[in-house]
């Protein structure tokens, strides 16, 4: 299964790529399916069930918004931040809702969208499932989808598959483990950009990959732009003041006093990071990289790449993102990028590996060093868990995203100090990752039962 620098990477809306990005796909797909067969105009009723982690965290997340946008036919690519509250307010103060932008039915969010906490679908915790009934109340059709992390949605029958697109679209060199991926590389004498690029103009040609590429960066410089300017309280009832835009001021106030601190790059980073994930609390426009609870840390470390050593322009950019996007394929395909699933390991360590990775390719590190990097950047996030205060993305979630692009740092720095040789190798905490993840307990997984969320008073 080849995945795309676009799967990865996708143009989204905050607070989570898992519980707001996911449930409004999984809703919009629901009716475009329903309307694909021919049901559409006899939808009279539309129930959903929200289990696991969605129902635990999901009003902390924005997943009974998210639910309610894309039944209404938003997108998450598309949608302008700044009219969901309110569209959503007024939907809610009406009853109803306009389905697709077709079709009008009344909809009672606490009655027609119960939240099972208790509950949980067989194949994973973000669970949905979805009903259609008609005007006699006969059911006209429904299906479960899993919102499984990164903005990722697959129906019960897609669980466990490859995409017809991924089955009919072969590439010249696939690779499901990091190993596979080194002797490609060396056996056919490419970087990992190299490589990723060959498999993209499978699919695409080399200038709309560029293009969306160059779509992608520009949409996490803005994030950073915009996150260093907001100031005010972020929503949700922690009462968590921005900070991003203080540290913006009093960096560039004390410009000629930073001459003589040598650590004043770290207030930077963590400052780049900081304005995107209090973008992304904030439910602002975002990119899933390869979550929004990680957003901010591939952003900062590329940023800190561009300002200070990029020579190659647009190609330095293109190629980081290539390699982030190898490195975390690997994730997806043999563990999970999943906070719900695995704990924050699978989003801020997986982010922080990649984002290692990506900056030893870039900076001219071998393929070997890569490899290295991102196996360091993961290794030292292992059994990282997942325990929003309050269910929001917020506390500790924004500050260790900042913690995360550091380490990404070092990691990449550590490695290019190296000749690639070491001990673990990158399949090697990719697999101890997953079983870390699976021998953890529900409570530290994105269900603010443990950890943080029950010692930090919420309110």
């Amino acid at each position: 299964m080849f995945l795309s620098v676009f799967d990865l990477f996708k143009v989204g809306i905050g607070p989570s790529s898992s519980h707001t990005v996911g449930p409004m796909i999984a809703a919009r797909r629901f009716l475009l399916s329903l309307e694909e067969a021919g049901l559409f105009p006899h939808i009279d009723k539309i129930h959903i069930d929200v289990y696991g982690s969605l129902a635990l965290t999901g009003m902390g997340h924005g997943t009974d918004i998210a639910l309610l946008l894309g039944l209404m036919g938003h997108a998450p690519d598309v949608i302008d931040p700044d009219i969901i509250e309110d569209v959503v307010a007024q939907a809610r103060m009406a009853g109803k809702i306009n389905l697709l932008g077709k079709a009008t039915i009344s909809f009672d969010g606490s009655t027609d969208m119960p939240f099972r906490m208790e509950a949980l679908l067989p194949h994973h915790t973000n669970g949905l499932g979805f009903q259609a009934f008609d005007q006699k109340g006969d059911l006209l059709s429904r299906d479960n989808y899993y919102s499984v992390g990164g903005g990722f949605v697959v129906s019960e029958a897609e669980m466990g598959k490859n995409t017809p697109d991924q089955e009919q679209h072969p590439v010249p060199y696939p690779f499901d483990s990091g190993d596979e991926l080194l002797e490609l590389c060396e056996q056919n004498n490419l970087s990992v950009a190299e490589l990723m690029r060959a498999n993209e103009t499978v699919l695409i040609s080399g200038q709309e990959l560029d293009a969306g590429m160059d779509v992608i960066w520009q949409a996490m410089e803005s994030c950073i732009d915009r996150g260093c300017h907001q100031r005010g309280i972020l929503p949700g009832g922690l009462n968590v003041e921005r900070r991003a835009a203080q540290h913006y001021e009093d960096l560039c106030k004390s410009q000629e006093r930073q001459l003589c601190d040598p650590a004043v790059i770290l207030d930077w980073i963590n400052l780049w990071a900081l304005a995107v994930n209090e973008e992304n609390a904030a439910g602002s426009r975002v990119v899933t990289a390869p979550t929004n609870g990680a957003a901010g840390i591939i952003p900062a470390v590329l940023r800190y790449f561009d300002r200070f050593y990029n020579r190659q322009g647009k190609d330095g950019i293109r190629d980081f993102l290539l390699t982030a996007t190898a490195i975390g394929s690997l994730y997806k395909k043999n563990a999970s990028i999943s906070g719900a699933e695995v704990g924050c390991q699978g989003e801020v360590g997986v982010a922080c590996s990649m984002a290692a990775g990506a900056l030893t390719a870039v900076m001219g590190g071998t393929v070997e060093q890569v490899e290295n990097a991102a196996e360091i950047g993961m290794e030292h996030n292992l059994g990282l868990t997942c325990d929003p205060v309050g269910g929001l993305v917020q506390v500790p979630c924004i500050e260790r995203n900042a913690m995360g692009a550091v380490k990404a740092i070092d990691a990449s720095r550590l490695a290019l100090r190296g000749d690639g040789k070491h001990m673990v190798s990158l399949d090697k905490v990719i697999e101890t990752m997953r079983q870390t993840g699976e021998d953890m307990k529900v409570t530290y997984k994105e269900t603010s039962q443990g950890g943080l969320a029950v010692n930090v008073v919420a309110c």
